[in-house]
């Protein structure tokens, strides 16, 4: 299970899945397990537990609506994601303590068949996906 790996939000997906296919394996050993250079998500895991994910900016914007138009967003380049056992309990604790709302929970199916997420913000503006899998 993925407790919390880094995604990497890029604009130039072929060549950073390039990149990373090439050198991944050999640097730490990991291996792909989801994703083409064709985008726009890609997925290598070390262990059984994720290592770098990318995603095309894009797709991320499309997600994140009307809160990809802030000040902070074109800033992004990478989403700390965390798998939780309840994205909407998930939700409501980082806001309670300071998160910024960006995205409430959602089912996500175009990611996943039966993923949800919720994004939100910490207090210096970086943005946090939290994720489940329900089944």
């Amino acid at each position: 299970m993925d407790a919390l790996h880094p995604r990497l939000l890029v604009g130039r997906f072929a060549e950073t899945f390039r990149f990373y296919a090439a050198v991944l394996p050999e640097l730490t050993g990991a291996h792909l397990v989801r994703g083409t250079e064709e985008g726009p998500y890609a997925h290598w895991d070390l262990a059984g537990e994720g290592l770098l994910m990318l995603l095309d900016r894009r797709a991320m914007a499309d997600v994140l609506g009307d809160a990809a138009d802030t000040d902070q967003a074109p800033a992004d380049r990478t989403t700390l994601v965390s798998r939780v056992p309840d994205v909407d309990a998930g939700y409501a604790l980082c806001l309670r303590h300071g998160a910024t709302a960006v995205a409430a929970p959602a089912a996500r199916p175009e990611w996943g068949p039966t993923l949800r997420t919720a994004h939100v913000r910490d207090p210096e503006g970086n943005l946090v996906e939290l994720q489940s899998y329900d089944g």
